[in-house]
């Protein structure tokens, strides 16, 4: 019983000491306590996380309901890692050579020509289609343009252009005369948004590997018919710097996500060797 009391005691001085410490601690001046109640709670800065690339896709972390969030950023990479709405802002992809017969909304892509801020201007103020001399413009007879400060002050990339080795040039993707469509091989004008339609023009084993989901990213239901959100080829590759600088290959690389851990008492993941179904 003695020890019991003196455990009581001990205890109590130490709680009164703490709330103490605490009060201590705490506004006692009228004035000081009604501003503090009166101080807007600051907002929480809205979570960015990027899909295909940074500053190409892009989504803000919001609840769809209380408790389920629109994705899940990696708190290493920033990148997405899990959608409770894969489809959010996206519409059918559209027409597509040799996918003639998928199902109307199988396939959705985001729009990203609403992302591009300098698109409605290179479309309309700066390239309307009307030259100083002539219409349509006359254009250079090689594939050197001359350089143009604005142009390279609003868009550095296209000061030192790496697309192609030095083989092709801006209007060999982008429209003469509409310059906020890209250009297929026959002249007729491409929307930003189906950049794979470009893109297969050079590129076509990339293109088959990414239509048959070889290549690039893909979210959504992989039942059999279920509807997919595709990635086109811009949200993960910078067309105007596809040689990465200093590497001059490929594109930017992108810091990998830890491994996933084994569960407790596993030592190691050499049952994923083995197919669960015997043949």
């Amino acid at each position: 019983m003695k020890k019991l009391a003196i455990y009581t005691v001990a205890l109590a001085l130490c709680g009164s000491a703490l709330y103490t410490a605490f009060a201590a601690d705490q506004p006692t001046d009228p004035a000081k306590v009604a501003a503090a109640a009166a101080e807007p709670a600051k907002e929480k800065e809205p979570l960015v996380c990027f899909e295909g690339r940074k500053g190409a896709t892009e989504i803000t972390q919001r609840d769809l309901k209380p408790g389920w969030p629109n994705v899940k950023c990696s708190p290493t990479t920033s990148a997405a890692l899990w959608y409770g709405d894969p489809y959010e802002g996206t519409v059918p992809m559209g027409k597509m050579p040799q996918l003639e017969n998928l199902p109307e909304g199988h396939a959705v892509v985001r729009p990203r020509s609403e992302k591009l801020n300098l698109l409605a201007m290179c479309g309309t103020a700066c390239h309307n289609g009307v030259g100083p001399k002539a219409n349509p413009p006359t254009l250079p007879k090689d594939k050197k343009p001359i350089p143009i400060p604005t142009m390279e002050a609003m868009y550095p990339d296209s000061k030192d252009f790496q697309h192609g080795r030095g083989r092709i040039w801006c209007l060999d993707c982008h429209h003469t005369t509409q310059r906020n469509k890209l250009v297929d091989h026959f002249g007729d004008p491409i929307s930003f948004d189906q950049p794979q339609l470009l893109c297969g023009k050079c590129h076509g084993d990339k293109l088959r590997d990414w239509r048959d989901g070889i290549h690039g990213k893909r979210i959504g239901d992989f039942t059999t018919g279920g509807k997919k959100r595709w990635f086109v080829c811009t949200e993960c590759h910078n067309p105007h710097n596809v040689q990465d600088g200093a590497r001059n290959r490929g594109f930017a690389q992108l810091q990998p996500e830890p491994s996933p851990q084994l569960p407790r008492g596993m030592k190691d993941a050499k049952h994923e060797k083995v197919h669960p179904i015997p043949h």
